[in-house]
């Protein structure tokens, strides 16, 4: 069976969580995947779902403008789960009525199940009461033909719907945050015994299909791959050697914006622990100058990802004939770099966004359906080491987009000499590996200090660390107290030019884990 012989297809409609949906999923060996609501239904059909989920989003079915998804997906025979806009798009788009609630409904919210079946089947029946998070404004007031109620809330007479005939099932609630305490359930419940998949997407499976079709792409031809030292460059590069052998080499761009003996390390590990052909080139003078005053990250950004495809082009033209360019494309990369509903995309990603219209290498990128915690799961399948494996992420861009405003040498030897600081203290604590990121950022202010009771007026440092699974959710780590206050001193102490440290203390969302 292909990896992909079933999948479920989640359809965007815009909910911060909807990434979510698809982790949840995978998590139970199937594979997901999203895509937005605007996908035609030939598309839709042609991508032979076994199931498909309505996101939920932040407008009103009722609105002139509100996202629609084709109505012709309900004819497919296929089964349907709509969750909170989804479920009032499926009622709204069967007959049944939505209208703005009197009273809304946000945050943990205790559901009453009327029907212990379809998505709550083994779950314990009313009067037994289950946490749910709700976070909606409108509320269904009418039920489409053919539907019963499943479950309530306080304010939500019909929190949760199933169709007496058809596979078609809608919770105004998200069983995919963690605050719904039965949503694993609901979702096993969707998956298996709706659908009736089977839990067949595995690493194992990942690596077996991809390797063959990396051979079957490439045949005789030469493969260059960017290789950064992290974990998404190094499982890709791990991969298509695996698959194509020594047709591959890999390639390693300094770009002037990397940490304090990023380089030699990464060099020195690639070449001393693992068979893969690797060539470096410092191009950092070159990516300064086209840096040079340029204060915009989304500037920045496509700068760098442009620079790195003209190197990657010009050391392709000394191998000979080199057609392919493989890269550690990850599916988060993609989801943030799509434009929602006309919006701007969250960020252009140096290797998604960033990329010249015109590339004269076609792409390989084997990761670009995978979250970071799958991509390690991989690695680790493969047989990379685990100092490979659970490095801490360090974007592309380096330290370029860990500098608020303009990239200059000074101000990247402050950043450089604080970043070290940072992951010393971490490491040595202990926390290194129990966080997810950690790392320093420069702002682009100066505040007043006294320092041996002199007035200073200098830079300010501030201090990310972020807890999370697959980047598309994180929360602010809650390091120790002396923690932080040793990894402040140090930095004041140490780092001339610096006279104030900050704790960034925001989550993802609203906040993103980069600060550009």
């Amino acid at each position: 069976m292909s990896i992909h012989d079933e999948k479920i297809i989640i359809l965007d409609f815009g909910s911060q969580t909807t990434q979510l949906i698809a982790r949840r999923i995978r998590e139970q060996k199937v594979y997901s995947e999203i895509r937005p609501y605007t996908l035609p239904l030939n598309e839709l059909k042609a991508l032979k779902p076994t199931g498909i989920i309505l996101s939920g989003g932040p407008a009103s079915v009722y609105d002139d403008d509100a996202p629609i998804s084709d109505p012709g997906l309900f004819e497919l025979g296929i089964p349907v789960l709509g969750i909170c806009y989804g479920a009032q798009l499926m009622m709204h788009q069967l007959g049944g009525r939505v209208e703005q609630a009197k009273s809304r409904e946000f945050g943990k919210t205790q559901l009453r199940i009327e029907a212990a079946e379809g998505l709550f089947t083994g779950l314990e029946p009313d009067p037994a009461q289950h946490q749910v998070w709700m976070s909606h404004g409108d509320r269904i007031e009418e039920i489409a033909p053919g539907f019963s109620i499943s479950a309530t809330s306080d304010n939500s007479p019909c929190a949760a719907l199933y169709h007496q005939d058809k596979p078609f099932s809608a919770v105004q609630f998200h069983p995919e945050v963690a605050h719904t305490h039965i949503g694993t359930d609901i979702l096993k419940n969707f998956i298996f015994g709706i659908c009736h998949c089977t839990p067949s997407w595995t690493m194992h499976s990942f690596i077996e299909k991809n390797v063959a079709d990396i051979r079957k792409k490439v045949g005789n031809d030469k493969v260059i791959c960017a290789l950064s030292g992290g974990v998404d460059s190094s499982v890709v590069a791990a991969m298509v050697h695996r698959a194509i052998g020594d047709q591959l080499t890999c390639i390693y761009v300094n770009n002037g914006l990397m940490r304090t003996g990023e380089s030699e390390s990464v060099l020195r590990f690639f070449r001393e622990k693992t068979d893969l052909q690797v060539i470096d080139v410092n191009a950092e003078p070159y990516f300064l100058g086209q840096l040079s005053g340029i204060a915009d990250p989304e500037e920045k950004r496509k700068r760098i990802g442009y620079g790195f495809i003209k190197i990657f082009e010009e050391e392709a033209g000394k191998l000979g004939e080199v057609k392919y360019l493989a890269q550690g494309t990850l599916y988060p990369d993609v989801i943030e770099s799509v434009v929602f509903r006309g919006k701007a995309p969250i960020k252009s990603h140096h290797n998604v966004g960033g990329l010249p219209e015109r590339m004269h290498l076609d792409l390989i990128e084997p990761l670009r359906e995978l979250f970071k915690d799958e991509v390690r799961e991989l690695g680790l399948e493969l047989g990379l080491p685990e100092e490979a494996i659970y490095r801490q992420p360090f974007p592309g861009p380096g330290l370029g987009i860990r500098i608020m405003g303009e990239i200059t040498e000074e101000r990247l030897a402050i950043l450089r000499q604080a970043d070290v600081i940072v992951l010393d203290e971490m490491k040595s604590s202990g926390w290194y590996r129990k966080v997810w990121q950690s790392f320093a950022v420069l702002l682009p202010i100066q505040t007043v200090g006294v320092m041996g009771d002199v007035r200073t007026y200098e830079h300010v440092i501030a201090i990310r660390s972020v807890d999370s699974r697959d980047a598309m959710t994180a929360d602010w780590s809650q390091l120790p107290y002396d923690l932080l206050g040793r990894i402040s001193t140090r930095i004041i102490n140490e780092v001339r030019g610096v006279n104030r440290v900050v704790y960034d203390i925001s989550s993802k969302p609203p906040s993103t884990i980069e600060w550009e």
